[in-house]
């Protein structure tokens, strides 16, 4: 330990070769990364559904190096822009890391007066992927999962004055057996630039010594009910927690509970939260202790059910508060030219959902990637329901068994304990960290046989984790009688192979009408689509063609929809928008009544 410290003094004293920061690389750029301020970077809270006043944004310019594994570097390479991966344009850096190499941060920061005697928490929202966290040469701690949050509690290893903050990144992509997502060592057609270190928001937060570390409200229809669990730190036995929901500046209810059990509250006449009126209600929980509020955060929470029913065909529909509705949206992959994992902006994060919801959709499938809390938020208050994947691992060569045709007869992936357990604690801590956002209706565990093993086991253990919302078990198969639905994939049209007389039926993907627009391109002389067409109209002509189609198979059996996709991706070129999100390739109006007539389609 003493070497350690020593060591670090020493790298503390070396001066970072820095030059003014600017983004690295040519390639395209959206308009917000072009104007992107370097002292205000995604300024905002970044957690919506606990939200305190005293808080400190860690965002900005830090040193950066990268080393060989295990060495310890003795300058810096100069500054990186957090939270944007290495790898990517606004990073300032443009470089790859890799398994043999490991990403090092510093920063320095100070604690407002005002904080003293509270407790100080430093918070990530995801740093891609195996993190180790020091405060003033004092190791914090280690956290691997590139997709979810974490926190220390820094109160005792501060000092008055400038704090140092440093964080060692290793992260193998794909490589190794961890959930990766889309990114991959030798990115070609559908596999992405690897992204590697911080990718969220750091900040850090004063909290009393007592205080509530989450909060969570599960709405219940049929009961009209809200049952809110508040997880705390600190408490003695006797504190208890009280609720209160409030809509437009009224108090609706209220309830207490003794720290460690669920507050329940009951709204007579509750307000439906649904993609044609979004209904929130702001939620104020406080944390008592002898009749004294001793914490106290502000939340969010809606009234909504999904579930499946029986229509009077025969056929098995999804359900938004106890209504058949169909399910219509596109495959959102939330890649940013110059950001890869992260939206230059808020507003940029917030717009690809706008353009969805203008487009007349009512859902998005999240594809193999969890965002930021914030883009949740968005969905939540825009009414757009989320379908979210889990972040596809372990594909070696990705070239696995797949049987999309027929349910699956073969032999499934064998992964080892490391695999099966570092897949199964982040599954556990995304559905954790994501469970209070209403519109969430689809967990999504595997996708095309990527990664895919113990498919029922995996798919029952979510469903009783969270019963509160449908599971779809293997989007585009392989195909189990397990989960709510059968998830078919097609491409370029619809087509109705397979049929679940006991499930919901849905098209997981389809679409991937190509156009290739010259001043918009990741890679000029390199793009791919599922079929190519040459103009707006050519492509938005071929849109209705699959549109047509899909309304007879709605007919027919189908449930819900998603069509590849949002925007291009690196060299895919099948988006409604192109990758910087300067053009939309289709005409938005005529898409527009073809979509919402396919939304509206059970309810004619």
């Amino acid at each position: 330990m003493k070497r350690l410290l020593i060591l670090f003094a020493a790298f503390a004293l070396t001066l970072p070769c820095t030059a003014q920061w600017r983004p690295a690389g040519n390639r395209i750029k959206t308009s917000w990364g072009e104007t992107l301020d370097t002292k205000n970077v995604l300024a905002e809270y970044p957690r919506p559904q606990m939200v305190r006043a005293e808080w400190q944004n860690l965002n900005g310019l830090w040193n950066y190096a990268i080393r060989p594994a295990g060495e310890l570097p003795g300058t810096w390479d100069g500054e990186i822009l957090v939270p944007f991966a290495a790898e990517s344009s606004l990073s300032g850096v443009g470089r790859r890391v890799g398994a043999e190499q490991e990403l090092w941060y510093e920063r320095t920061f100070t604690i407002p007066a005002k904080w003293s005697g509270r407790r100080v928490l430093l918070h990530f929202g995801a740093v891609d992927w195996r993190a180790d966290v020091w405060v003033n040469g004092v190791s914090l701690g280690r956290h691997e999962g590139g997709y979810t949050p974490f926190e220390f509690d820094v109160t005792s290893v501060l000092k008055k004055g400038d704090n140092t903050l440093r964080v060692r990144v290793w992260d193998p992509t794909d490589a190794g057996c961890q959930p990766c997502g889309k990114q991959v060592n030798n990115p070609e057609v559908i596999w992405y630039t690897p992204v590697t270190g911080i990718w969220q928001t750091v900040w850090l937060e004063a909290v009393p010594q007592q205080y509530i570390r989450n909060v969570v409200a599960t709405p219940d229809l049929d009961r009209r009910t809200f049952r809110v669990a508040v997880e705390t730190c600190g408490v003695q036995p006797g504190d208890w927690a009280e609720v209160t929901l409030i809509d437009g500046g009224e108090k609706v209810a209220s309830a207490a509970a003794l720290c460690g059990a669920d507050a329940e509250l009951y709204v007579a006449s509750p307000k439906l939260w649904s993609p044609s009126s979004p209904h929130l209600y702001d939620m104020e929980v406080a944390l008592v202790r002898n009749g004294k509020v001793v914490d106290r955060v502000t939340s969010y929470t809606a009234m909504r059910k999904f579930s499946t029913v029986r229509d009077t065909q025969g056929i098995v529909r999804l359900c938004l508060n106890n209504e058949p509705l169909f399910q219509f949206g596109p495959l959102d992959q939330g890649w940013w030219p110059d950001g890869l994992y992260t939206a230059p902006t808020d507003e940029a994060l917030a717009y690809d959902i706008e353009k969805t919801k203008e487009w007349g959709f009512n859902m998005i499938r999240k594809h193999i990637k969890v965002e930021p809390a914030r883009w949740y938020w968005h969905c939540d208050r825009l009414g757009m329901i989320v379908w979210q994947d889990m972040p596809s691992g372990d594909q070696a060569d990705r070239k696995p068994q797949w049987q999309d045709k027929n349910y699956f007869t073969g032999e499934e992936k064998h992964r080892s304990a490391v695999s099966e357990t570092c897949y199964r604690k982040e599954w556990r801590e995304i559905i954790d960290a994501l469970r209070g956002f209403v519109s969430i209706g689809v967990w999504v565990p595997f996708n095309e046989a990527w990664g895919q093993f113990k498919t029922v086991e995996i798919a029952e253990w979510t469903k009783a984790y969270d019963p509160t919302r449908l599971v779809n078990p293997a989007s585009g198969g392989n195909h189990y009688l397990t989960g709510d639905m059968l998830d078919l994939h097609n491409y370029p049209e619809p087509s109705l192979y397979l049929y679940d007389a006991n499930r919901a039926t849905v098209l997981g993907e389809f679409g991937g009408i190509g156009l290739v627009m010259k001043e918009h391109l990741w890679e000029p002389d390199r793009n791919w689509g599922y079929i190519s067409f040459n103009s707006p109209k050519e492509v938005t002509d071929e849109y209705e063609k699959y549109t047509t189609k899909l309304g007879e198979l709605i007919r027919r059996g189908f449930s819900a929809a998603v069509y590849t996709q949002t925007t291009d991706v690196e060299i895919e070129v099948n988006g409604l928008m192109t990758y910087d999100r300067k053009a939309v390739k289709v005409d938005e109006a005529r898409i527009r009544k073809l979509n919402e007539k396919i939304c509206n389609s059970l309810n004619e």
